[in-house]
């Protein structure tokens, strides 16, 4: 993952043109402890939104008790997964010259070499018969897939898919009479609930760590990871490599994210996937093998007065709308070329809504079944443009 650090409006433009529209591929998941917990359950109420029912903590439990229910109910369903590949590292051409076997011979490698490099992450157990979400980017290109339970037990994972624009997949073992999570409901989240995570970070197994929900709807170009197609939970977890994967859980115990994402250096910051959003992903690798997401085939950025100033004095691109969605390029052979949309259109508004930035036109356009058409207005110069583009399906290659 990357550092986050100040940007110029040029920067941030190079962030936002990463968007190919839409869509493209994350980092760790983690949890923070919270080595203070409070005396009693009425500090503890007025830490939390009173209207959130997910915040407070259950009845009969006091709060220096409530996490360790929660963690003895939906540890056992908490795996570690195992990812291994081998690399191959093929001799460069320049070593196969005469004159370096002459000179350092039996030094010089032979044959390609392989190793093999291992990963390490987490998941959980949404059905009793050993079906396993976990993020895409810790099974991502693995030779070997092996889960380990929390009872000890050690079984052959099978892929059955991923999607590196959200970073989810499931992965299958062959059990029965698992322990299985309780699944949340993430659109219901307000910032300060409680969030608890359960992992495997740095191998360490069953690690517990807790926190708050710090805010939610996260754009991916907050984060800088424009390319995916998710907008994260943050929370004040303490995020580290092993933790990817892993739930974070609400006070009832319930699953309300994956955790996934870390910003490198920074500290009490890390990022989980919505479940609703990784469910809807799951769902389609289960019963499609594979994830469709709408693509129009543009690379934009949100238009500001500094954006403006930038680009005609880099570019030497006049941009004449004071609002809008610039398009700064038309990817060959995309939708958007062949529906006649130019660089330099400004997006006023898709499917009769006004836009103002690029992730408002990602989620529009994510929403929209690939195969349907989707109207756009455009200022292409000061004219009012109205087409209607077909939207496909984004392709591997990006």
């Amino acid at each position: 993952m990357k550092n986050h650090k100040e940007s110029s409006p040029v920067k941030q433009t190079g962030t936002y043109l990463s968007l190919l529209l839409l869509g493209t591929g994350l980092g760790l998941g983690g949890a923070y402890v919270v080595n203070n917990l409070l005396p009693n359950p009425e500090e503890a109420t007025n830490l939390v939104s009173p209207n959130s029912a997910t915040a407070a903590i259950p009845p009969g439990i006091s709060p220096t008790s409530f996490i360790t229910e929660v963690v003895k109910e939906t540890g056992p369903a908490v795996v570690r997964i195992n990812a291994s590949k081998t690399v191959t590292t093929e001799v460069p051409e320049a070593l196969n010259d005469p004159m370096f076997r002459r000179f350092f011979g039996s030094q010089i490698p032979q044959t390609p070499d392989r190793k093999v490099q291992r990963g390490v992450g987490s998941g959980l157990i949404v059905s009793s018969d050993g079906l396993i979400y976990t993020n895409a980017h810790v099974i991502e290109g693995a030779d070997k897939v092996t889960v380990t339970l929390k009872d000890g037990r050690t079984l052959q994972g099978k892929v059955l898919g991923g999607d590196k624009f959200t970073d989810v997949a499931v992965v299958k073992i062959d059990a029965q009479q698992l322990p299985t999570v309780k699944i949340g409901n993430s659109d219901q989240l307000q910032a300060g609930e409680w969030a608890i995570a359960i992992g495997n970070p740095l191998g360490l197994d069953n690690t517990v760590t807790a926190g708050i929900i710090s805010a939610t709807g996260r754009k991916s170009s907050d984060i800088g990871e424009g390319n995916k197609r998710v907008e994260f939970l943050q929370t004040d977890a303490a995020i580290n490599p092993g933790n990817s994967g892993g739930p974070l859980l609400n006070s009832k115990g319930q699953v309300i994210g994956i955790n996934t994402a870390i910003i490198q250096n920074a500290q009490g910051i890390g990022f989980a996937i919505p479940i609703n959003k990784a469910k809807q992903i799951a769902d389609q690798i289960i019963t499609k093998g594979k994830v469709e997401h709408a693509y129009l085939g543009i690379y934009m950025v949100g238009i500001t007065p500094e954006v403006k100033q930038e680009l005609q004095e880099t570019k030497g691109l006049e941009v004449k709308a004071d609002k809008g969605v610039l398009i700064v390029k038309v990817a060959t052979n995309s939708p958007s070329a062949k529906a006649g949309i130019k660089p330099g259109d400004v997006i006023e508004s898709l499917q009769g809504k006004e836009v103002q930035d690029p992730s408002s036109v990602q989620q529009l356009v994510e929403a929209t079944p690939v195969g349907q058409e989707i109207p756009i207005t455009l200022d292409r110069n000061g004219q009012k443009i109205s087409l209607n583009v077909k939207v496909e399906s984004i392709p591997e290659k990006n």
